[in-house]
């Protein structure tokens, strides 16, 4: 099964599946010398997992990492870096029922017809909880790009449902269990319980945003910047649109207000999202990424078995009424890991991050 391997220079291979022993990732390509340990990392790692909160799934996992290879007194080697994250709480029995049907919405049917078998229990290799490892990996990338670069990665929720929040300040995000930049979440949190006495579940729309981009990194034609931020996006569970910058609002822009005018004193705007032709251009790189409702949900809905014979299915178990909750921390990852890749790969080319310009990354 190929496709488990994402970036070039810092290349991180995912594996295990949700009903496993356990999961984790490979990172090959990480420079030597980054002081690391469990601790750099577990913190992405505990933002992101499940039971965190009564508004996602209840599965207990500590999600606890361990560093198996790649570092030697403190920090890196160079070689391959192996995290793993070992499974202590699965409930395999929940997904008995589900062996000879196919669930609306997931990975179900594909990998059946692709592979001619597949893992039913809590969607195996096509579960959400493969995300933790790239959590992971991402929490590498982060802290080598902040001690190199000065680069910061946050994201937070902008709508759930129906419910658009009016963003107020990033000091809110860590403060509730949504990730919502907004003080009351009294009606969030209605919501969703409505939702769950309903058997059913929403999508969402987040924002990520990375700031203190170098200058410079992306690679044209096919290796933009923001082509690759698509494509990491789009490699998560669940998410189904992406946008960079204006996104489809520029549709209704004019190009007088579209085109980010320059002055001496910065940008006056930042339509582009942070890339220009593709390149980062020093601003903050602007992000946002739907996620469609989760699709365990406790509602009868029709379907097919193996057997091609209709059928109806209700999905039991531990599952998230709104998977975007907990989707924050791992598209901060992927953004991490693209800028990281980019990075070495600027580096490899174009050595040290560099411009003939004076600054002029501010927006003003």
């Amino acid at each position: 099964m190929s496709g488990n391997t994402f970036g070039k220079l810092f290349a991180v291979t995912n594996f295990g599946e949700s009903h496993g022993p356990a999961i984790g990732c490979v990172i090959d390509g990480c420079p030597p010398g980054l002081g690391l340990c469990e601790a750099d990392i577990q913190p992405d790692l505990d933002r992101r997992r499940p039971g965190s909160s009564k508004f996602v799934t209840q599965r207990q996992e500590l999600d606890a990492v361990e560093i198996v290879s790649g570092v030697f007194e403190g920090q890196t080697t160079g070689t391959p870096i192996c995290l793993l994250i070992k499974n202590t709480n699965q409930r395999s029995q929940d997904y008995t029922g589900l062996a000879q049907t196919f669930r609306p919405g997931h990975g179900d049917y594909t990998y059946f017809q692709k592979y001619g078998r597949r893992d039913p229990r809590g969607g195996g290799r096509s579960s959400a909880r493969a995300t933790a490892p790239m959590v992971a990996a991402g929490a590498v990338a982060k802290k080598w790009l902040l001690e190199h670069h000065g680069t910061q990665f946050r994201g937070c929720m902008v709508q759930m449902g129906e419910i658009v929040l009016a963003f107020e300040s990033w000091s809110h995000v860590p403060l509730n269990p949504f990730f919502a930049p907004v003080a009351d979440v009294s009606g969030l949190e209605n919501y969703l319980s409505a939702l769950r006495h309903d058997g059913d579940s929403c999508g969402a729309r987040l924002r990520i945003v990375a700031s203190g981009v170098p200058v410079g990194l992306g690679q044209p034609l096919f290796d933009k910047m923001d082509a690759d931020i698509a494509y990491a996006m789009m490699g998560v569970n669940a998410v189904k649109g992406v946008e960079i910058g204006a996104g489809f609002a520029s549709v209704a822009q004019r190009g007088s207000v579209h085109g980010d005018a320059l002055s001496p004193a910065g940008f006056k705007g930042n339509n582009a999202g942070g890339t220009l032709a593709g390149i980062t251009s020093g601003q903050d790189l602007e992000v946002s990424v739907a996620v469609k409702p989760t699709s365990s949900i406790l509602t009868p809905r029709e379907s097919i078995d193996i057997h091609g014979c209709s059928t109806q299915v209700i999905t039991e178990g531990r599952h998230d009424p709104c998977v975007g909750i907990r989707a924050v921390p791992v598209l901060e990852a992927m953004l991490a890991l693209v800028v990281m890749d980019h990075a070495l790969r600027h580096r490899a080319q174009c050595g040290d991050v560099q411009t003939t310009l004076p600054p002029i990354a501010a927006q003003v």
